[in-house]
């Protein structure tokens, strides 16, 4: 299986996009009402519609990026959002990119890559963050029957993948997953080391 661009933009053509809630999730946007500092630089990796981008665009912060290698779903989040800075819409592969961020949001991107890329994802992820930075989401804590996308895990496994390269802030069953997903999501927050 080859989950490239060519095989995302069908999903959003044929609307098979099932992990597209059509707003932004309740637990990082709690996340974020918590901060001060608008100032940080994000990254929101595989950001699709990018409903979380826009929210903390509204929010206050400006020092937001938005990646995808879907040209489609960046071009209407560019037809919709205007005043979003086209310079933080980075179209391109999420293992090219070359920057560091303060905070990185994860949310859905981990369970569309392949199980064989989660190392890779890992080590990516420890080399955009900045020293202290942190990578922040959610997981999906269940062992999905069919075939993935999207593929899932279990609290186990993500220790197991990240405690060598992360301080392992928090990893807890969340509290304030959408209705669909209520039990079945970790909310995590991992700091570089």
């Amino acid at each position: 299986m080859k989950l490239d661009a060519h095989f995302w933009s069908n999903k959003y053509k044929l609307h098979q996009t099932g992990w597209d809630i059509g707003y932004a999730s309740p637990p990082i946007i709690s996340y974020f009402n918590q901060l001060d500092n608008k100032d940080l630089k994000i990254l929101i990796p595989g950001c699709g519609n990018a409903y979380e981008a826009i929210l903390l665009f509204e929010m206050g912060f400006k020092n937001l990026y938005i990646l995808d290698f879907v040209k489609e779903t960046l071009n209407k989040f560019e037809e919709k959002q205007p005043n979003f800075p086209k310079s933080q819409i980075l179209y391109e592969d999420f293992f090219s990119v070359q920057d560091q961020f303060d905070i990185i949001i994860e949310q859905t991107f981990f369970c569309a890559l392949l199980p064989d890329q989660r190392k890779a994802y890992v080590s990516k992820m420890k080399s955009l963050l900045k020293p202290n930075g942190k990578l922040v989401g959610l997981f999906f804590e269940n062992d999905f029957e069919k075939t993935g996308p999207p593929f899932g895990g279990n609290k186990k496994e993500y220790l197991a993948l990240f405690s060598s390269s992360f301080k392992i802030k928090k990893l807890e069953k969340c509290y304030n997953s959408i209705p669909p997903r209520m039990d079945n999501e970790l909310f995590f927050i991992f700091e570089n080391n």
